[in-house]
């Protein structure tokens, strides 16, 4: 029998996040133990009039590609997946791991070249059609969030089960005070960062592109970064893990970046592209059923009471500049000693508004 949160889970993603509607050519993208979650979409999107498809990726290919393609595969651009996506309305991602560290032995520059090749299928995804992403609950990632199973089934769907609507109201009710700012500074441990942001445009991450929502985000003008920062969570990036990253920035670029573990996949990453070392995106947790770090940045990002810094390409919605086929959120708890100030005015002290 379906567990209820499923079919509940997928309702939220038909009818709210990507609002599902008779003639829409839906891809279903989903990772095999997605397949509870992938089937409910799936039944929910007929029943909508639409016409899906379900591409289900095999356990073990992603690792087995970057293994064995030689350069020119690697290098190659997908050009059916291309005509396929822009001809796409819909678009449901559903991430289900059944191994987290899958690639950690894979050279991480071969990772960041395959994500540059594939970078406008990615855009095009983003900005041409309606999508989300949402991570089925899988005895892989509960282990990689120090729980089980059960445990972390209960987190996942306590995370989802919100009135989305309802909660919209007041994350733009928090992005309207960014958005009448120009400067913000982040204070805390071994952080003092500023920037400013005028001109851009704060955004609510109400559910609608990731599952769970709960942020608000804006782009830092690029060359405005000043400062220095370290990040409280570590980072799973391509299946490695970086630990303890510590970044100082000029000008708006990364001039220093060191950490206590994956300083190789942390250099890779930033010789992605000549935008990877600049910042694309401010963004602010505000989902406060979030209280735990589960080395998931789909959740950890949205943890009420933390602030995120995305190296790499900005979103065209907050009208951000830098390009770049990298966009890495990085995540800084500001509920101890923390602060953002709005054009010198506290804004949030240890994670909780002041507005």
């Amino acid at each position: 029998m379906l567990d209820p949160r499923v079919e509940k889970a997928a309702r939220v993603l038909v009818d709210y996040s990507t609002r599902v509607k008779k003639g829409d050519r839906v891809i279903i993208s989903a990772q095999f133990d997605a397949s509870p979650v992938a089937l409910a979409v799936y039944k929910l999107c007929l029943k909508r009039g639409a016409y899906p498809v379900i591409r289900c990726a095999m356990p073990g290919a992603n690792h087995m590609f970057f293994k064995y393609a030689s350069d020119a595969q690697l290098k190659r651009f997908p050009k059916v997946a291309m005509y396929e996506i822009k001809n796409t309305d819909v678009f449901i991602n559903l991430f289900a791991d059944y191994n987290t560290r899958e690639l950690t032995n894979i050279d991480p520059n071969k990772i960041a070249l395959r994500s540059k090749i594939l970078n406008p299928i990615s855009r095009w995804r983003c900005d041409k059609t309606r999508w989300v992403l949402f991570d089925y609950p899988t005895n892989s990632s509960a282990q990689e969030a120090g729980m089980s199973l059960s445990e972390f089934e209960d987190f996942v769907f306590k995370a989802v089960d919100l009135n989305w609507p309802q909660f919209e109201k007041k994350l733009s009710r928090l992005a309207s005070f960014v958005n009448k700012a120009e400067h913000v500074r982040i204070v805390g441990k071994d952080t003092d960062i500023e920037m400013t942001i005028k001109g851009s445009n704060c955004v609510s991450g109400d559910g609608e592109c990731n599952m769970p929502g709960g942020e608000i985000f804006t782009a830092p003008n690029k060359f405005s970064v000043n400062g220095h920062i370290k990040f409280d969570f570590p980072s799973i990036r391509y299946g490695s893990i970086v630990r303890g990253i510590y970044l100082e920035f000029k000008n708006g670029k990364v001039v220093k970046a060191e950490a206590e573990y994956g300083q190789e996949v942390l250099e890779s990453m930033l010789k992605t592209d000549a935008g990877a070392s600049y910042l694309g995106e401010l963004g602010i947790g505000c989902n406060f059923n979030i209280t735990r770090h589960t080395n998931n940045t789909l959740f950890d990002e949205k943890i009420g009471g933390t602030i995120h810094l995305a190296l790499g390409n900005a979103y065209p919605e907050c009208n951000g500049k830098n390009k770049s086929a990298l966009h890495w959120d990085l995540i800084k708890d500001l509920r101890t000693n923390g602060r953002i100030y709005l054009d010198g005015k506290l804004f949030q002290k240890n994670g909780k508004f002041l507005v």
